[in-house]
């Protein structure tokens, strides 16, 4: 009996402890739940395999909105192109931490704080959660984080922010004014003349922001000592010039470094030849006619389709093409190591966009008719002035063409695009006078267009850029040979 009762005891005890950890479980539940986990922080996505910065041009949603698979979350202006992203799930966006209009945004930094539906977080955990990314923008953060009124007081956190690019400026010397800014700031007012020393930073702990020089006023700067606000506008009233500050887009920055690199790394070397286009101006006037007949026709005519007009730089993509397939070690690239010759005729054609130069690409020119490459160089040409071309449309190519013959130009020589090994510069088609014998005046008058080859000579010899241009120009000059 005795153990009896003990042994009711003992369960009565483990029941009693079963009932007491479900009474706490919901407690304890709810308090691992910490709210910085719920969120997460968002990182600027790479919009192709070689992308390893880009800017924000604008973000579709603001601070506080939600969003559903699918929406549109922002804009990315990569160095040939503006495109969106997509969200791939449902949320909330916490706090857009680099905003619209940045630069050079390093791929894989944060640039948004993103939670789900419900979540809560206080600027201090959004802050922390910022932190551990190491966000490429301080200036971001100015909303949050308090204001310290002496600078001197950052020497204490500074351990903690070793990671930030500004960390270094925490060790001044002893006979000057500590000044902490961000790295945009920095750049901004050097830019703009303005003396960092009559800015009242704004930002954490008194650090001075992107906005706070966007926000400065000349006249704020009267306060200071004379010298220092008479040096801000001395050096644009001495040169008596007016002038604007255009801000370098992306797309500027990477034509700017990439061919920079390509004029300085790749021996160029250029031959030029002139090439008679009588036949191909006639040509193209029977084909465009006959296109005209059968779109006033409604359709087709003659074996011809309406609403078909071919320009000349279709006839020189096309005899370019040909000649490739001719002289194949001009369609190729160079890759240090080794050097590789493409299969098909994949080319770039130079298209002047409001922000830069682009080369949307045709490709497998060599297997297409004139029409055929006619649409989709106005296409692409289109997509391209638009910001519309995909990744995939520019990327690449094995020869580019660079026409400036439209603007009246005679001739030029042109930058190789890499790792491409050639690039070819065509002028305008002027008359010229010729010795003809079977004239009566013994000469003629003729159409005669320059086009100069830049050639890489690393991977392509003299001899054999002279031969690609002998196929060139008799292609051109012989046009009825692109119907067989």
């Amino acid at each position: 009996m005795l153990r009896l009762v003990q042994q009711r005891s003992v369960a009565a005890q483990r029941e009693l402890l079963r009932a007491g950890a479900r009474a706490a479980a919901p407690a304890r539940f709810l308090h691992a739940s910490s709210t910085n986990q719920a969120i997460s922080k968002f990182l600027f996505p790479a919009m192709s395999p070689t992308m390893t910065e880009g800017g924000i041009a604008q973000w579709k949603k603001k601070e506080g909105e939600t969003f559903a698979p699918g929406d549109i979350l922002l804009e990315i202006e990569t160095d040939k192109a503006t495109m969106d992203v997509e969200a791939q799930d449902e949320g909330v966006l916490f706090k857009i931490v680099v905003g619209d209009g940045s630069k050079a945004v390093p791929v894989g930094s944060v640039v948004a704080v993103i939670g789900e539906e419900g979540d809560t977080a206080d600027a201090a955990q959004i802050e922390a959660l910022i932190s551990e990314g190491g966000a490429p923008a301080p200036e971001a953060k100015e909303e949050k984080k308090a204001e310290a009124p002496a600078p001197k007081e950052e020497k204490a956190p500074e351990p903690k922010k070793e990671s930030k690019p500004e960390a270094p400026s925490s060790q001044p010397s002893a006979d000057r004014t500590v000044i902490f800014a961000t790295p945009v700031a920095k750049r901004l007012a050097l830019e703009k003349g303005i003396p960092l020393a009559q800015i009242k930073g704004t930002g954490p702990e008194g650090r001075i922001i992107k906005a706070d020089i966007d926000n400065y006023k000349p006249a704020a700067a009267a306060a200071a000592p004379a010298s220092a606000s008479a040096s801000a506008p001395a050096p644009s009233a001495a040169a008596g010039a007016s002038y604007t500050d255009v801000p370098v887009s992306n797309m500027r920055r990477v034509i700017a470094s990439r061919l920079t690199e390509s004029k300085n790394t790749n021996p160029h070397y250029y031959v030029t030849v002139e090439v008679n286009m009588d036949r191909v101006n006639k040509l193209r006037e029977v084909f465009n006619a006959a296109a005209k007949a059968a779109e006033a026709a409604g359709g087709v005519k003659d074996g011809v389709k309406g609403g078909v007009k071919l320009s000349v730089n279709d006839f020189i993509v096309k005899a370019s093409a040909l000649a490739l397939a001719e002289v194949p070690e001009v369609n190729s690239g160079w890759h240090g190591d080794f050097v590789r010759q493409y299969h098909t005729a994949d080319i770039s054609v130079a298209v002047a966009t409001p922000t830069g130069l682009i080369t949307p690409i045709v490709t497998n020119v060599g297997a297409k008719g004139l029409a055929t490459v006619s649409a989709e160089t106005k296409s692409l040409a289109a997509k391209a002035r638009d910001g519309k071309l995909k990744p995939e449309e520019y990327q690449g190519g094995s020869f580019t063409i660079s026409n400036l013959g439209m603007f009246g130009v005679d001739s030029f020589t042109a930058i190789i695009n890499p790792p491409q090994s050639c690039i070819l510069a065509i002028g305008s088609s002027e008359k010229k006078l010729v010795l003809d014998a079977e004239s009566e005046k013994g000469f003629k008058e003729v159409s005669v267009m320059k086009a100069t080859l830049s050639a890489d000579h690393r991977v392509v010899d003299g001899a054999v850029a002279a031969r690609w241009l002998k196929a060139f120009k008799s292609y051109l000059e012989s046009p009825l040979s692109f119907m067989l």
